[in-house]
């Protein structure tokens, strides 16, 4: 098992931020690529960001110019900084990664951690 762990949700003001951060212990031989997730109540889960080992990293529209997604592959840790956020952007957030281990490569979910926005 491969635990994924995330942190730094909570409760913000509309226009705050926040820095969620999620971390992979165990170990690990390769991690690539790694996302966040959100789930809003009554929606599906939907795919936030996404940062590869290389470095590129990919936006839900939603998102894009607000969100900004890093990783350090080496520490295998993955941050995502929201600014400007929004009541909309309320949700649970999930740490998700693609790892491989001695018995070999599968996907991987952290616990969720919640983000509230109030108007």
């Amino acid at each position: 098992q491969v635990p994924l762990v995330e942190s730094g949700g909570g409760l913000v003001q509309a226009g705050g931020s926040l820095t969620l951060s999620c971390e992979a212990s165990g170990t690990i031989f390769r991690i690539n690529p790694m996302k966040w997730y959100r789930e809003a109540p009554g929606k599906q889960r939907e795919l936030v960001a996404t940062i590869t080992s290389r470095g590129s990293s990919n936006y839900a529209d939603s998102v894009k110019g607000r969100f900004a997604i890093s990783g350090d592959i080496a520490k295998n840790t993955m941050d995502l900084h929201m600014n400007s956020l929004k009541p909309e952007d309320t949700a649970v957030y999930y740490c998700n990664a693609i790892i491989t281990t001695i018995t070999g490569s599968r996907d991987y979910w952290g616990q969720g951690t919640q983000v509230t926005v109030s108007s």
